[in-house]
C-alpha cells in the first residue's frame, strides 16, 4: 500500500503543473468539447508511458539522446505555432457556448491531444525517466504497485481538471474572460517552447 501511496504523490507532483497539456485539457473542459476524448488520449498516453518507464525503457531512452533532441525540437515547433494560434484567437474573443461540440473537429482535437503528449519532451522526461527511475528503487514487486499509484494520480488529474472546469463555467461566459484565458494559454505555450529551445 506504500508503494502505492508513493506512487500516486510522486505523479501528481509531476503531473499537477500549469503547462501545454493541462493548459489544452482545462480549455476543452470550460469548452465543454470532446472532454472524455481529450481526457482518455491524455491520461492513457500518461499510462502507457509510466509503464514504459517502470518496464525499464527509461534507460533506453536516456542512453538515445538524438532521439530526445528531435522530440525536443518538434515540441518547440508544435508548441510555438499553438502558442501564437491561441494569441491569435484572443484578438476575436468569443462568448462561452456550453455544449458547442461542433466548433471543432473530432480529429482536431485528437490531432491537438496526441501532439501535445507526446511532442512533450517533458512527459518523457517525467513519466519514463524520472518515474521510472524512482519505481526502480521500490524493487521487483513494489515497483508495480508505485505504476499503479503513479497511473491513477494521472488519470484523477486529467479527468478532475477536464470536468471540474465546467464548475468554472459560468465565471468564464464573456469574451473578456476567453480573452485573458487565451493570451495566458498562448504565453504558457511560448514561454515553455522558448525554456525547450533553450534546453532547460
Amino acid at each position: 500500500m506504500g508503494d502505492v501511496v508513493a506512487g500516486l504523490l510522486t505523479g501528481l507532483s509531476l503531473i499537477v503543473a500549469i503547462g501545454a497539456q493541462n493548459a489544452f485539457v482545462l480549455r476543452q473542459g470550460l469548452r465543454h468539447s470532446h472532454v472524455g476524448l481529450v481526457v482518455a488520449i491524455c491520461a492513457l498516453s500518461d499510462v502507457v508511458l509510466i509503464l514504459a518507464g517502470v518496464a525499464g525503457i527509461g534507460v533506453v531512452v536516456d542512453r538515445a539522446a538524438w532521439a530526445v533532441e528531435v522530440v525536443r525540437w518538434l515540441g518547440v515547433a508544435f508548441l510555438t505555432v499553438y502558442g501564437v494560434g491561441s494569441l491569435r484567437r484572443a484578438r476575436t474573443p468569443q462568448v462561452l457556448a456550453v455544449g458547442d461540440d461542433a466548433v471543432e473537429s473530432r480529429g482536431g482535437v485528437v490531432t491537438r491531444a496526441v501532439a501535445l503528449t507526446w511532442l512533450n519532451p517533458h512527459v518523457y522526461l517525467d513519466t519514463v525517466l524520472l518515474l521510472g527511475s524512482i519505481a526502480g528503487t521500490h524493487g521487483p514487486t513494489g515497483r508495480w504497485w508505485f505504476a499503479l499509484g503513479a497511473c491513477v494520480a494521472s488519470i484523477a488529474w486529467f479527468a478532475g481538471l477536464a470536468y471540474g472546469a465546467r464548475l468554472a463555467a459560468p465565471r468564464l461566459a464573456s469574451p473578456r474572460a476567453w480573452q485573458v484565458l487565451d493570451v495566458l494559454i498562448g504565453l504558457v505555450m511560448l514561454a515553455i517552447a522558448v525554456r525547450l529551445a533553450l534546453g532547460a
